[in-house]
């Protein structure tokens, strides 16, 4: 059978008489995910394994799964030499192979094999994140899912203070102890979820002050809660409560030992297991309610400039719509960055940058100020330092971006 195109005469067509063979392409490269919460491969995954000719993995990883004898396998350590393995593989026809985990399109090795021109199939498990907040019992959909690995801490860090729930995965220098230190004034309350799926898996309810004192295994997940109703700032008797009735999985908790996760839930930290959870007017920490936009850290639907009658203010000292509008654009608020809203009086500056995800932090002077109630009405973490600028400013976390509003009597 043949098929008519204008210009060129006849084509065979596949299928009739003559015709053209099918061109035949490369398998993908099948990339397996090792789930994190410790089940065994899927049967897609080993059928994978058995048939390969080249298998990259963490050596954790390869020592985990059947790999065939006689099948090459590479260590990952720098990623640029396993892709040049795997493009050779892929170009000769042989079917590989590569471990990772959890979900590998999720922060993972995906994106880097494809920006390498490979194409791939992805044979997902549940991944550290999911892991981490199915460990402390807590849904998730409200939370923001962020990366310190190979990158800055800052806006990592900065997400968690401005957020009420943030999954951060962590780096060596870039994991809960460093990000302990720089939630110091933030109400919050640390998961740190260490070798999860592994028998040595460990999941601590902490403090960020507590957090700086600890040596933690690397990488681990830490997800960053904020601390329930009674919490303040700058009160440390007011401490997150820890989630109670957890055992390891020996079953005693003691001071100094954090234990392991079981199925009854996540296990407190040895100080706090030992000495007593303080407790919270709110209880536990939680990821709180999802946006009616489902976007965590999205802009706003109202905008931003809102009217003055958005806000409480006194005797109208509040910065106008307009004002507050070239402000705003010029301060440039998004996840990530830290804005200080100095003399903050109702706040109106500073709740907006939150809005757009920025972590901010208002100063003023008066300690009746609404900043802290207009923030609530706006539901936004808006961190309220009350004292004369410039002299409580000293100790603060350096900012990304300042606001000098306010006013008052002059000599």
């Amino acid at each position: 059978m043949t098929r008519s195109v204008p210009g060129s005469g006849s084509e065979p067509v596949a299928g009739g008489s003559g015709s053209v063979p099918p061109v035949l392409r490369p398998e993908p490269v099948v990339v397996v995910g090792m789930d994190a919460v410790g089940r065994p491969l899927s049967p897609s995954a080993v059928a994978a394994l058995a048939g390969a000719r080249l298998v990259v993995g963490a050596a954790r990883h390869l020592a985990a799964v059947p790999v065939p004898s006689g099948v090459d396998t590479v260590v990952l350590g720098p990623l640029a030499p396993a892709l040049d393995r795997l493009a050779a593989a892929h170009a000769a026809g042989q079917p590989a192979v590569v471990l990772a985990s959890g979900d590998p399109g999720f922060f993972g090795v995906v994106r880097r094999l494809r920006a390498a021109g490979l194409p791939v199939r992805v044979l997902p498990a549940v991944s550290s994140v999911a892991a981490a907040f199915a460990r402390a019992g807590l849904d998730w959909d409200g939370a923001v899912v962020v990366t310190a690995h190979g990158r800055e801490l800052g806006p990592a860090l900065n997400a968690c203070r401005a957020l009420p729930a943030v999954a951060v995965l962590t780096a060596p220098g870039a994991g809960a102890a460093e990000i302990g230190a720089g939630l110091t004034g933030w109400a919050r309350c640390l998961v740190v979820a260490e070798h999860l799926g592994t028998p040595a898996e460990r999941v601590t309810w902490t403090t960020p002050e507590q957090a700086v004192t600890r040596a933690w295994a690397d990488p681990h997940v830490l997800l960053s809660l904020a601390a329930p109703a009674g919490a303040a700032d700058g009160d440390p008797g007011a401490q997150p409560a820890v989630p109670t009735g957890a055992a390891d999985r020996d079953g005693a908790v003691g001071p100094g030992d954090a234990g392991r996760s079981g199925d009854a839930g996540p296990v407190g930290d040895g100080g706090l297991a030992g000495d007593g959870a303080p407790a919270g007017d709110g209880g536990p920490a939680g990821v709180g309610p999802v946006r009616a936009d489902n976007q965590p850290a999205a802009a706003p639907v109202g905008g931003w400039a809102l009217p003055e009658s958005a806000y409480r203010h006194r005797d109208s000292m509040i910065t106008k719509a307009e004002v507050r509008a070239l402000a705003v654009a010029r301060l440039r608020p998004r996840l990530g960055r830290l804005v200080w809203d100095v003399g903050a009086g109702s706040g109106s500056v500073g709740i907006e940058c939150a809005l757009l995800g920025a972590a901010v932090i208002a100063v003023e002077r008066d300690p009746a100020a609404p900043v802290a109630e207009n923030a609530a009405r706006h539901g936004v973490a808006v961190r309220v330092v009350t004292g004369d600028a410039p002299a409580v400013l000293g100790g603060l976390p350096d900012p990304d971006a300042v606001f000098v509003g306010g006013g008052g009597p002059t000599c």
